[in-house]
């Protein structure tokens, strides 16, 4: 289905800032809908005076095809561009009307309220689908030009005597409705609405012009119960109440007596007695002069407090993180000392490394601590870990790693195992790949699978990945629902290379071990070591980065 914005676009001649304030009504049209017990629809003029769409269903236009138009006609037809159903009564159009294109002198009520600039009524329903539904036609004014007209359609079926709650209701879609055709509604400059704002069946007040309730809906009133307050508004000051029910302790907003007695556009929550209430205030101008406001409210205890729990559980996450880095880094700086007091070579250098591995992980939890959730930005990671490795590298070997690729972001159970193998691994090249000599020491990262940015690595490409492995079980492999999204690492140097009798299987180096621990074992992925094209090694490291599509570890 086309959008709102697709719609203007290819059939009006309406501005940048006609559809702003288009799409700004109907964001907040759901309560005239609800207060209407009605339908809308919102239509435009169509821009060409000599060809018209074919008119056409819940599809949109299909084809264009001249005809022949009332040379007295202001537009050549509409288009419907939005459509609203009520929540408090039943719809009138079951079937979807957004990008149905109509000539003029089809729908009359449409035609007048343009040409009028005024609301159309129409006395008698109409029965064209068996239905009876009452018409009405509102222009939508911006400033001093009419941009389209809104057909507010009400289904009769089950017409009864209305209450007071209905009654109340339809006078405030009516005063709406003047605000819309008056370039009122939408209230210009207002700030957005709160994420999830009241609607009509939360709770509903009018407010006469001195701020008091001339009405309250039942829904309304047990909310201010909740807040503390068991008598009827009716007559009360709603801002007044409000102010004296609120004893958080904090300073009151200066502006909520103002906001609740109808005299300004605006949301708010106030807490009382341990319920929380959102409030929203629109002022009813009507012909210049306002007349009152409708204040719609809504309990928000229960979720404002399952905000909070999740809120504060986020922050004894983030804090557990934090903590266990410091621990971390305590038992590096532990180790550290310990290396310094030795005089063998090889205990001395066991806890060098050992301080690596420690500080490799410390840096993610370091980073988990500045996180809200548990997805990490690996590429930070990754270029910490390659400094720390270019850090303690020898003096003669003169080599400063990289990094080229995107790691991307992975989650927490991934980035932990990763960080320690990297460190392995680069490591491991600067130590024997590269030892006592000049060079280069290279990551590259990529990710391809299904919803990744990338395809599977290019065999051939060469520039980046050198000669890609195209045979045996570590190539990269075709896309499967098992596989799901990879990521796929290549650490590569121009060191003197592998020995030819190397296999990591059956090496006795701890480091090595650690690295085919993690990348099988543990995130299920696969491992190749290789000789480089030109000289020197490649490890190339092939693992699913969401832990439900991991395969597990290979035979």
């Amino acid at each position: 289905m086309p959008t709102l914005t697709d719609l203007v676009r290819d059939h009006t001649d309406l501005t940048e800032t006609d559809v702003e304030w288009l799409h700004a009504l109907v964001s907040d049209w759901q309560l005239l809908a609800d207060l209407s017990f009605a339908d809308l629809l919102l239509w435009v003029p169509l821009r060409s005076a000599d060809v018209l769409p074919a008119e056409t269903g819940s599809g949109g236009p299909s084809r264009r095809q001249p005809v022949a138009l009332d040379t007295g006609a202001a537009v050549p037809g509409w288009v419907a561009i939005a459509q609203m159903r009520p929540t408090t009564g039943p719809t009138a159009y079951p079937e979807d009307l957004v990008g149905k294109v109509v000539r003029t002198g089809r729908r009359g009520l449409i035609d007048v309220a343009w040409r009028e600039r005024r609301i159309v009524r129409e006395g008698d329903p109409e029965w064209g689908s068996g239905i009876p539904v009452r018409e009405e036609s509102i222009p939508v004014r911006r400033g001093a030009k009419i941009l389209g007209v809104i057909q507010r359609s009400t289904n009769l079926s089950s017409a009864r005597t209305p209450s007071r709650l209905e009654l109340t209701y339809l006078q405030s879609a009516s005063d709406l409705a003047k605000m819309i055709s008056e370039g009122r509604f939408p209230v210009p400059g207002e700030e957005p609405n709160l994420v999830r704002s009241p609607r009509v069946g939360d709770g509903l007040m009018r407010l006469d012009r001195s701020g008091r309730v001339s009405y309250a809906s039942p829904n309304a009133q047990s909310a201010y119960r909740r807040l503390g307050f068991p008598a009827d508004l009716v007559g009360e000051s709603l801002g007044q109440v409000t102010a004296d029910r609120c004893d958080t302790g904090e300073p009151l907003e200066e502006a909520l007596s103002v906001v609740l007695s109808g005299r300004a556009p605006r949301e708010v929550e106030v807490e009382a007695h341990g319920s929380v209430m959102q409030l929203r205030t629109i002022p009813l101008v009507v012909g210049g002069t306002r007349i009152g406001a409708i204040v719609l409210c809504r309990d928000v205890t229960e979720l404002r407090w399952r905000d909070r729990e999740l809120m504060t559980k986020d922050a004894t996450i983030r804090e557990i993180h934090h903590r266990v880095k410091n621990n971390l880094q305590t038992v590096a700086a532990l180790l550290r000392l310990q290396a310094r007091r030795l005089q063998i070579p090889e205990g001395r250098a066991a806890l060098d490394e050992a301080v690596r591995r420690v500080g490799s992980i410390a840096i993610v939890h370091e980073t988990l601590s500045h996180t809200p959730d548990e997805l990490i930005d690996f590429d930070d990671i990754a270029d910490r870990v390659i400094t720390m490795a270019g850090e303690v590298s020898t003096p003669e070997t003169k080599v400063t790693p990289k990094r080229t690729g995107n790691f991307g972001v992975l989650p927490a159970e991934v980035a932990t195992p990763l960080a320690m193998a990297l460190t392995e691994l680069l490591q491991n090249a600067l130590e024997h790949g590269l030892a006592n000599r000049f060079g280069t020491l290279e990551v590259a990262a990529r990710r391809y699978g299904a919803g990744g940015p990338s395809p599977a690595p290019d065999p051939n490409d060469v520039s980046l990945w050198g000669e890609w492995p195209t045979a045996g079980e570590h190539a990269p492999q075709k896309e499967t629902p098992a596989d799901g999204r990879r990521l796929v690492v290549v650490v590569a140097d121009d060191g003197k290379g592998l020995p030819p009798d190397f296999d990591v299987e059956s090496s006795d180096s701890l480091g090595l071990q650690i690295v085919r621990t993690l990348i099988v074992g543990e995130l299920g992925g696969r491992l190749d070591f290789r000789p480089r094209q030109g000289g020197g090694t490649e490890v190339v490291v092939d693992v699913p980065v969401e832990q439900h599509h991991r395969p597990g570890p290979r035979s």
